[in-house]
């Protein structure tokens, strides 16, 4: 793609196509480099009539026509070598680039534009050079690019060429943008060859959030339970930004006008409750087998959107908690011994809550499952504090790990979620105080026993859908 302002397609791919060097290719860089060369219409055509040009002065016995024939051969050839050896990150017309991405991270199904800039490490003849003759075409994941690859915008210069097009990632998780490809001539235009230029992007994608409301009777009660009900001065207290739910008596007015947006006095004394959010990673859908590049098809698995869903989920709770105050966290199952910290801050916080949800995975097989809930609930029960909340997104538990939640709902405020299997029994929603059958009604029946606070949805219940079922009759 090349031009002045003007709009080309920039295919996006998941393999590498530059003389397909894989991962396992040990062919020397040079050589690699030899073999993408090609040659174009006018080389072939000079290749071949060198060729006959040699062969009919050999056989007429004409030194002249065959050096004339080997010449027309040899300019070819060292065209070739010339090209295939030549790097484009080196020497006196060395090119580098430069990606740059708004916003970074990118939150899946929205957009983020990418500027891309091509442009000479030093002001050299040999680099303006490499640049008129350079064509380039970006590299990028498919749940990057998506189905329709990526349209861009163009514009060349004599020391640089600028690309800027946009991304709209279909999948949470962290994908490759790039290498460049760039494809050149020589100066005769006899070859053709294509080369990666620079290094790849890593873009981490973030699931969706939706703002859930936090403010709820039952929290409410709990809050003022443990703080007590001795009123604090305006000396006690702390201002943060108004969230739906608080209590309009609470508007500090003149810090509201000094910072342009409602502000609420939050009592410092009192401290806000933390917030531990449990995610299972069991639904999600299991690792990507290496062999075959497909998802296990066993009986049970989760499927991709159903997953992505459930990490939403998580991901809004502990972000709305996060906005109304509270320090927050989310733990996934199998997360380690150490505790994961508490964050804090709205923007802050989030960021580092959202990072924790990039790389999540599903676990290999139920074992493993089962396993890093047993895992995360000791660590969470040996870490907590008394005052701390604990709400779980969580599919069915076996036996062993609901004794271990048990006595983690006998220790404090405790709420849970349950995402039933879709070819479950009673997988439908279900309240918090209502039934569920099947293998999640025995997890949800052991809950509420430990009194764990409890509802279930099918899998793929929308956020907001899903929390209104747990907070049903609380709010």
């Amino acid at each position: 793609m090349s031009g002045d302002d003007e709009p080309g397609a920039v295919p996006a791919t998941t393999e590498r196509r530059a003389g397909k060097a894989g991962p396992h290719d040990t062919r020397h860089p040079a050589l690699r480099r030899v073999v993408r060369v090609r040659p174009t219409r006018r080389g072939l055509a000079l290749l071949v009539a060198g060729l006959v040009l040699a062969t009919v002065g050999t056989l007429l016995d004409l030194p002249d026509v065959v050096g004339l024939g080997a010449a027309a051969v040899l300019a070819v050839l060292l065209s070739w070598v010339l090209m295939g050896v030549q790097r484009l990150d080196a020497g006196r017309g060395a090119l580098v680039v430069t990606r740059e991405l708004t916003p970074n991270p990118v939150v899946r199904d929205q957009t983020a534009a990418v500027r891309l800039v091509v442009g000479a490490r030093a002001r050299t003849g040999a680099a303006y050079e490499r640049l008129a003759r350079l064509r380039l075409s970006e590299q990028a994941a498919h749940e990057l690019a998506g189905p329709h690859g990526i349209r861009a915008r163009v514009t060349a210069h004599a020391d640089r060429i600028a690309v800027s097009y946009a991304l709209t990632p279909s999948r949470r998780g962290r994908w490759a943008l790039g290498p460049l490809l760039t494809t050149r001539t020589d100066v005769f235009g006899l070859v053709r060859t294509t080369q990666p230029l620079g290094a790849p992007t890593r873009v981490a994608v973030w699931p969706r959030t939706v703002g859930l409301p936090t403010r709820t009777r039952v929290l409410g009660d709990v809050e003022r339970a443990a703080t007590g009900a001795r009123l604090a001065s305006t000396d006690d207290s702390v201002l943060r930004e108004y969230v739906s739910g608080d209590d309009p008596r609470r508007v500090h007015w003149a810090g509201s006008a000094r910072q342009g947006r409602l502000m609420v006095r939050a009592d410092e004394s009192a401290g806000v409750r933390p917030v531990t959010v449990l995610f299972d990673r069991s639904l999600l859908p299991p690792p990507v087998d290496p062999r075959t590049g497909v998802w296990p098809s066993a009986r049970g698995s989760r499927t991709h959107a159903e997953g992505e869903l459930a990490v939403e989920l998580a991901a809004s709770v502990a972000t709305s908690f996060l906005d109304a105050g509270h320090p927050a966290r989310l733990v996934p199952t199998g997360s380690g011994p150490a505790p994961v910290p508490f964050a804090a801050g709205a923007r802050t916080g989030r960021a580092t809550i959202l990072d924790g949800t990039v790389d999540l995975r599903g676990h290999r097989g139920s074992a493993d499952a089962e396993r890093a809930v047993l895992q995360t609930v000791r660590a969470l029960r040996a870490s907590r504090s008394q005052e701390e909340i604990v709400v779980a997104v969580l599919g069915p538990q076996a036996e062993t790990a609901l004794r271990e939640m048990a006595e983690l709902g006998v220790e404090g405020i405790c709420w849970a979620l349950v995402v039933a299997p879709a070819d479950a029994p009673g997988a439908g929603p279900t309240p918090a105080g209502g039934t569920a059958g099947g293998t999640a009604g025995v997890t949800v029946g052991a809950l509420r026993a430990a009194g764990w606070r409890v509802a279930t949805c099918p899998p793929g219940t929308a956020p907001d859908r899903a929390w209104a079922l747990l907070a049903e009759g609380a709010a």
